[in-house]
């Protein structure tokens, strides 16, 4: 069996809102290259994904809402179901671009599910606000959804789904809600001030799904050290408890602090940092089954490629330093793009990723975060809220 795969094809690059839309797919082109400069992809075969068809999109989404993106650029203004909005304008071929997206994270959790590997990694993916009936967020197609689903098919009880992104994972938490099967934990900035305006701490599952939906809305400015205090402070017990037999993780980077769209203050050393964290959790609670996707993220330029560059890198345990050069011919294709480009030399933004765990005395906004989310959900799980041990 392969350690790990990666799923990607310059076919995914046609899901594309448009030049001026903030979900440029330049991002995930430049990532692919970066990675492929500095030797993370040397000797690993890039797998190609197919689209998905209805069957695996009815996992997520109504016929109704598959028949309207379907007609959607034919079919003039009034398109509905969230379509032909500024977040989620119609595109030419939308349908066949967003189910390759789709596809891309089924073929990874496939992979998983049939042996060939351990891990598996799809940049393109994690478009995590998408619902039932309707696009939002820039997404079309709820591809994490649609790959839990199929998981759960395939005889999977207990799936831990893990969001990273600025946003909350709002469209993942609506589809597996009351699902007991399914624990799905969003960190993210607070929803008073930011799109989606869900996932508040109280938000804990219905049924008999309640304590499944895990929310830790986080202050803006939080930088790395806060987020990762309320990571270590909520995540790792959980994932105790639940015991998973995978991983699926949402790894959107716009929480980082050049982000034009959000208002948190982390930095690729953070968001390396955090991938390190999940590769770790996977192996203790997960069996080392790991799923991990992309996501949000919008500065195009000196954060994605190398934040998601460090994902590829550790999903494949051929870990970037952080003071590695970014290599000379991937600063001159994007001084090509933009002449202007402030390229960074390094890997790194220069920051210090350390963390102090939560229960040593402090308190402030990052910690009553915690506070809140703990003593919503770990009671529901056995744990002890204020029980820094737990």
């Amino acid at each position: 069996m392969s350690p790990s795969a990666v799923v990607w094809d310059s076919a995914l690059l046609a899901y594309d809102m448009g030049e001026q839309h903030p979900f440029n797919p330049v991002r995930l082109h430049l990532t692919m290259r970066l990675a492929t400069a500095l030797g993370v992809l040397d000797d690993v075969p890039l797998l190609s994904p197919e689209p998905a068809g209805a069957k695996e999109l009815y996992r997520a989404h109504s016929a109704e809402y598959l028949e309207a993106v379907q007609q959607a650029p034919m079919a003039g203004w009034d398109v509905g179901h969230g379509l032909g909005t500024e977040d989620n304008p119609v595109f030419t071929d939308m349908h066949d671009a967003a189910s390759l997206v789709v596809g891309s994270t089924l073929l990874g959790a496939r992979c998983i599910a049939e042996g060939r590997a351990q891990r598996a990694v799809s940049i393109a993916g994690g478009h995590h606000h998408a619902m039932h009936d309707r696009a939002a967020g820039f997404c079309i197609y709820n591809d994490c959804s649609v790959a839990i689903s199929w998981l759960l098919e395939q005889g999977y009880d207990r799936i831990a789904y893990v969001d990273t992104d600025v946003h909350h994972g709002d469209g993942v938490q609506a589809a597996f809600v009351g699902d007991p099967r399914v624990l799905t934990v969003s960190l993210h900035q607070h929803p008073f001030t930011l799109f989606p305006g869900t996932g508040y701490s109280g938000e804990i599952g219905i049924g008999d799904g309640e304590g499944g939906a895990v929310n830790v809305p986080l202050p803006p400015n939080t930088g790395d050290a806060g987020w990762l205090r309320a990571f270590h402070a909520v995540v790792p017990s959980l994932l105790e408890a639940f015991r998973p037999q995978i991983l699926v993780t949402q790894c959107g980077v716009d929480s980082h602090r050049e982000d034009p769209l959000a208002d948190l203050s982390l930095t690729v050393d953070g968001h390396r940092t955090i991938y390190r964290e999940l590769r770790a959790l996977a192996e203790r609670w997960a069996e080392g089954r790991w799923l991990a996707v992309g996501g949000g993220g919008y500065q195009l330029m000196r954060v994605v490629p190398r934040s998601w560059t460090h994902l590829i890198a550790t999903v494949l345990d051929h870990d970037v330093t952080p003071d590695a050069p970014v290599p000379a011919e991937w600063t001159e294709l994007v001084r090509g793009m933009a002449p202007s480009a402030e390229v960074p030399p390094t890997m790194s933004d220069g920051a210090d990723a350390g963390y102090s765990p939560w229960g040593d005395g402090l308190d402030d906004a990052v910690d009553a975060a915690i506070r809140d989310t703990r003593r919503a959900v770990f009671p529901l799980h056995g744990l002890d809220p204020d029980d820094p041990r737990d």
